[in-house]
């Protein structure tokens, strides 16, 4: 009666640990289950989950417990490989967290295995890839110590409607950062792909450092926009997120400062970049406004020298257009 019969219980257990009349109150427990989400390894799935599954049932026909299932959901990580090898102690294998954090930093060390894979894949350890992560974390601490000025007059005003061209680019980005990590934190939990938009937008922020220094981009916006980078950073790099909350003048807890809010207007392409391809190839690509017709989008496309070049002579026997993503030209 030891190992996996405690392990398929002890959940319950948790929900009323100083009982000291019964395992657990039924009442307590059917407040808490089933649980929202469970995490595990495919491994611990054959395992361990198939005799919690079992107990939760016996334990329903003695009338311990209502409900047929522990968990609600499961949701199976990856494993972690280093050499073509499951990481493992007998194989010796093993990367050390503490050396890891020593010669990084937690936040790299943690933002890393979040940004090597998707969590339902093996993640292939590679000490390179955590150097890249470091140094990106760099770029953020440095873009935050020139451009945070919590003392200047208008830091803290609200956001001008009216934007220059520089400023509403940042913006759209930002917007539609925060909505890519938003939906993947909804249930898919791809987190390397928060991780690679965050970078996308921490790019766009560099690019318009020099038109900050033109007095271009307001100071308000400026100080909303790295405001809410350090909050979508935060679940990645909580330590460095501490840290420029504080260069930013704020002085709330992170922890309890709201997540940043998606508006579908302000992350609207007012642009979009077409790709025109003729027989299937990639022969140029067209820049419309984001609400152009297909007729127009066409016109652009065969107005195209590149294009032009590539049917001349051939006759045109489709045109196929897929609604703001790209062309095709069918010729013979």
């Amino acid at each position: 009666m030891d190992t996996f019969v405690d392990s398929s219980w002890y959940a319950y257990r948790y929900t009323d640990a100083r009982n000291d009349r019964a395992p657990f109150d039924s009442k307590i427990a059917e407040y808490w289950f089933p649980i929202d989400q469970y995490i595990g390894g495919v491994e611990h799935a054959i395992l361990h989950l198939m005799y919690m599954r079992f107990w939760t049932k016996f334990m329903r026909d003695i009338g311990l417990v209502t409900g047929d299932e522990p968990a609600a959901r499961l949701f199976t990580q990856g494993m972690v490989i280093k050499g073509g090898a499951k990481m493992s102690k007998s194989l010796g294998n093993v990367v050390s967290p503490d050396e890891m954090i020593a010669r990084y930093g937690a936040d790299a060390a943690r933002m890393y295995s979040l940004f090597a894979a998707p969590p339902d894949r093996d993640l292939d350890w590679q000490d390179s890839g955590i150097e890249g992560v470091q140094r990106f974390l760099g770029r953020v601490y440095r873009f935050v110590v020139r451009n945070a000025k919590p003392e200047h007059p208008d830091w803290r005003k609200p956001v001008p409607a009216e934007l220059s061209a520089d400023a509403r680019t940042v913006q759209r980005k930002l917007h539609q950062t925060i909505k890519r990590v938003s939906d993947d934190f909804q249930g898919r939990w791809h987190f390397n792909t928060c991780i690679a938009a965050i970078m996308e937008l921490v790019n766009v922020l560099y690019r318009a450092e020099e038109a900050s220094a033109r007095n271009e981009i307001p100071a308000p916006f400026l100080a909303d926009a790295q405001r809410k980078l350090v909050l979508l950073l935060a679940p990645f790099a909580p330590y460095l997120a501490h840290e420029l909350w504080e260069m930013l003048g704020e002085k709330g807890s992170l922890l309890k400062a709201p997540w940043p809010q998606y508006d579908a207007a302000l992350a609207k392409e007012e642009e979009l970049e077409i790709p025109v391809q003729v027989n299937g190839k990639l022969r140029a690509v067209v820049t419309v406004p984001a609400d152009a017709t297909e007729e127009f989008v066409l016109q652009q496309a065969l107005a195209n020298e590149k294009v032009k070049t590539a049917i001349a002579g051939k006759q045109i026997v489709k045109k196929i257009y897929v609604p703001g993503k790209m062309v095709n030209l069918v010729v013979k």
